[in-house]
């Protein structure tokens, strides 16, 4: 299942700077270079801020969420609600979750989702695209922005924050990761996957495999790069952050957080401070 860099938008509803959409959320569906439709959702800067910094309206947050969730999730909006308080925010489900078409390839044509959820950021008149993954939505980020530059594709991000994201493919080194391979590999997980987390797992394998989080980060250069992680991820320990931070370079920063894993243990001060620095390094 390898990608090509590119995605594109079937359709799209409003924008954000007309009068008389200013303030209204629009739902619509995307469809990926690949014929994907995706359920996407867009959100305006919100209307209550601190007077002292209000919402970058030039500025729109791309969220990608983790494995197994969507944009109706409540971890997942309460991550737009403190988004919104510094710019726009698009969110998507990806392929095989929520009401989005196909099946999930868990971090490989996954990048064709987020590409088209940029396109349409974009498309809506956004001058800065801030990409924000967290968990599989981070490996997804890291290498979206590896594949679609500056120049080479409208899809591009202006800045990058990973969340929770591993460095590498195939880790089975704590006991969530060992469930998580089970409900991907094995016919009985992916049926618990479908009707217990409303997650269509393919059964094909990866052919070919596609470029690791950590062999990406590389090419994310002169992108800037935040990676945020948890000193008490039960998914993956903090290798995995160091790792990513190390290939990085000077580039890349990275915040070690008291804090588990993904959207669920990322506290709204968190996202607050991911908020600032993206308003900042966005351009």
């Amino acid at each position: 299942m390898s990608i090509d860099p590119a995605g594109r938008v079937a359709r799209s509803t409003g924008s954000p700077h007309s009068e008389t959409r200013r303030h209204a959320p629009i739902r619509t569906f995307l469809h990926t270079d690949d014929g994907v439709t995706i359920d996407s959702v867009y959100d305006p800067p919100s209307l209550v801020y601190d007077v002292s910094r209000p919402p970058a309206r030039d500025l729109v947050f791309v969220i990608a969420h983790g494995f197994t969730g969507d944009v109706d999730r409540p971890h997942v909006r309460r991550v737009v609600n403190v988004f919104t308080r510094y710019g726009a925010v698009v969110t998507f489900s990806f392929r095989g979750h929520g009401a989005s078409g196909g099946r999930s390839t868990v971090g490989d044509r996954e990048v064709l989702d987020l590409a088209a959820a940029v396109a349409w950021a974009r498309g809506l008149g956004h001058a800065r695209v801030v990409t924000v993954g967290f968990s599989m939505g981070g490996s997804v980020a890291l290498r979206h922005a590896a594949l679609y530059r500056e120049g080479r594709a409208d899809a591009y991000a202006d800045a990058v924050v990973s969340v929770s994201a591993p460095a590498r493919w195939y880790y089975r080194g704590t006991a969530p990761m060992r469930r998580l391979h089970w409900l991907v590999t094995r016919p009985e997980g992916r049926l618990v996957s479908r009707y217990g987390f409303r997650t269509r797992i393919h059964h094909r394998d990866w052919d070919p495999v596609p470029l690791s989080p950590v062999e990406a980060v590389p090419e994310i250069a002169p992108t800037p790069l935040l990676i945020v992680h948890g000193d008490r991820d039960g998914y993956f320990p903090l290798d995995h952050p160091r790792m990513l931070a190390e290939a990085a370079g000077d580039h890349g920063e990275l915040w070690i957080e008291p804090m588990g894993h993904a959207e669920h243990a990322a506290e709204d001060e968190l996202l607050g401070r991911i908020g600032d620095w993206a308003v900042t390094a966005g351009g």
